[in-house]
C-alpha cells in the first residue's frame, strides 16, 4: 500500500499571487535574501491542515469527509495583508477578511482527517499565513516583515477547498522545491 504526502489548503487565485509576487520582489534585494529558500509562485497557499503521509486506502473516506466540510462552510472574503515571521526561520504573508470562517474551515478539515483515520499532530489554534521563505539557520527577518507592513492585497472570495499532494524533491538539485498537485477540490456552500 503506498502513501501520499497531503495537506488541505486554500489556493489564492492567479491575480492575487501575481500581486503578491510584485510585493515580494523587492525583498529579494535585502541583505541576506540569497540565504533564504523562497517559495515558488505556484507553491503559495494557505495550509488549513497538514495531513502528512496518508495511506491511499484512506483517500475515499477523506474525500467524502472533505466534501461534507465544504458543503457546510459558506464562501468567505479574504485578502493578503501585511507579513510576519515565525522566529528567524519562516517569513509569511498574513491574511485579513473572513478569518473566523477560515479558522472554522481549518478546524473542520483537521476533524475530517482524524475521522477518516489519519493520525494528526496535536491540534493548535489555526493562524492564517502564506509562507514566503524559509531559512535553515536563525535569520533576522524583521526587515522583511517591515517591508511587507503596508501590503494590502485585493480581496477575493474563497470558494473552494483543495486536497493537495506534495511531491518532495528527489533529484538532489540544490534549490529544487516540492511540486504540488491538486488531487481534489470542493466548492464551499454546495
Amino acid at each position: 500500500m503506498s502513501s501520499l504526502r497531503l495537506f488541505v489548503a486554500v489556493l489564492p487565485p492567479a491575480p492575487v499571487l501575481q500581486e503578491l509576487h510584485r510585493a515580494v520582489a523587492p525583498l529579494h534585494t535585502l541583505p541576506g535574501a540569497g540565504n533564504l529558500r523562497w517559495t515558488g509562485r505556484t507553491g503559495r497557499h494557505f495550509t488549513l491542515a497538514f495531513l502528512g503521509s496518508v495511506d491511499e486506502e484512506l483517500l475515499p473516506e477523506l474525500r467524502a469527509r472533505l466534501a461534507r466540510v465544504a458543503r457546510r462552510t459558506e464562501p468567505f472574503p479574504l485578502r493578503l495583508h501585511g507579513g510576519g515571521r515565525f522566529g528567524g526561520r519562516a517569513l509569511w504573508a498574513g491574511a485579513a477578511g473572513g478569518l473566523d470562517t477560515m479558522r472554522l474551515l481549518a478546524e473542520r478539515a483537521d476533524a475530517a482527517a482524524r475521522r477518516a483515520g489519519i493520525p494528526m499532530e496535536e491540534h493548535r489554534r489555526y493562524s492564517a499565513h502564506l509562507t514566503l521563505a524559509r531559512s535553515r539557520t536563525q535569520t533576522d527577518l524583521r526587515p522583511y516583515v517591515a517591508a511587507l507592513e503596508d501590503f494590502e492585497g485585493t480581496p477575493w472570495e474563497v470558494g473552494e477547498v483543495a486536497l493537495v499532494r506534495s511531491n518532495l524533491p528527489v533529484s538532489g538539485v540544490v534549490g529544487e522545491r516540492p511540486r504540488y498537485e491538486v488531487i481534489g477540490s470542493w466548492s464551499l456552500g454546495h
